[in-house]
């Protein structure tokens, strides 16, 4: 029989941190949760059954960690927070299915962990992120294809509402594109700052990416499709054809640009944030057929 999960509440994670003399790092992001509604929403969005592996990025305290094994087969539980490691030694004692990794996400071979520990079966990602690493690890996870079915993380709201925002929206920008081409947007809840210690000074939001079968749009170069999305969102003021023609690590003449675009039944005077994922696709196939007939060349990607 699995251990009921302890942590959750504020008297729970205060005993905890005042034990062990915790210091929170701002270089971290460290916000704990002390709402176990929020906790079992959670794990309702990750959907986490009894022959689920996951793998947990950033566990804290593990609070969430222990609902997460709770429900699930196997917890593989990265914590890059050297003073969190004896914590969660003591935290998790008892929760056999649990495996604390010392490592830097951004650092690991995913890859390798997915086909020694779970047969190469994807698993289920879940997350409590800081903003200033959300987008490298999610694009990380997507881009170098990790095996997953799914990515449920917290985040800041603004950064959920960016993830999952239409065409049109004063949200919808590159993150957008970049997530819903690879996954389809669930959001889950909302999750206000007295839920939390410290308390931060915005609202959160969980989401759950589940991982598409195939990309949304087949773009001829994906590359350049990334280029092009970025571009066209790094001074989202601009027209579409200024912000092509001055990008960094793009090459296109302005009669190139103005030609794709025309050729896509675009205006003109067409901003990148009315795009959608499709047409972004239409747009780079247009500048492709400069390229191959040797027009324009596209530059570095961007980083």
């Amino acid at each position: 029989m699995k251990k009921e999960p302890w942590l959750g509440t504020p008297a729970a994670t205060t005993e905890v941190l005042k034990k062990y003399g915790f210091h929170f790092q701002k270089r971290y992001g460290q916000n704990f949760l002390i709402d176990p509604r929020v906790l079992r929403k959670i794990t309702a969005a990750a959907d986490i059954g009894p022959e689920d592996c996951v793998l947990e990025i950033g566990p804290g305290i593990g609070t969430l960690t222990q609902y997460l094994a709770f429900q699930a087969k196997k917890v593989y539980a990265v914590e890059i927070d050297d003073a969190l490691i004896p914590v969660l030694q003591e935290t998790l004692k008892g929760w056999d299915n649990v495996t604390v990794i010392h490592n830097d996400i951004l650092k690991m071979d995913l890859h390798a962990l997915v086909r020694d520990q779970n047969e190469g079966k994807p698993v289920k990602v879940v997350a409590n992120l800081p903003y200033y690493i959300t987008t490298p690890i999610l694009m990380g996870l997507m881009e170098k294809e990790v095996p997953f079915t799914s990515i449920t993380v917290m985040v800041q709201k603004e950064v959920a509402d960016r993830m999952r925002a239409e065409p049109g929206t004063k949200e919808y920008g590159a993150l957008s594109v970049a997530v819903q081409y690879y996954t389809v947007p669930h959001p889950a809840a909302t999750v206000p700052p007295n839920c939390f210690i410290p308390r931060p000074n915005v609202g959160s939001a969980v989401i759950s990416l589940e991982k598409r079968a195939e990309r949304a749009v087949a773009a001829a170069n994906e590359q350049l499709f990334f280029q092009v999305v970025h571009a066209s969102f790094e001074q989202r003021r601009k027209t579409l054809l200024n912000s092509l023609k001055n990008a960094r690590g793009l090459s296109f003449t302005r009669e190139q640009i103005q030609e794709a675009i025309a050729v896509c039944g675009f205006p003109e005077n067409v901003r990148g944030e009315a795009l959608d994922i499709h047409q972004f696709a239409a747009l780079t196939d247009a500048l492709c057929s400069c390229q191959e007939s040797g027009h324009a060349v596209a530059g570095e990607p961007e980083v």
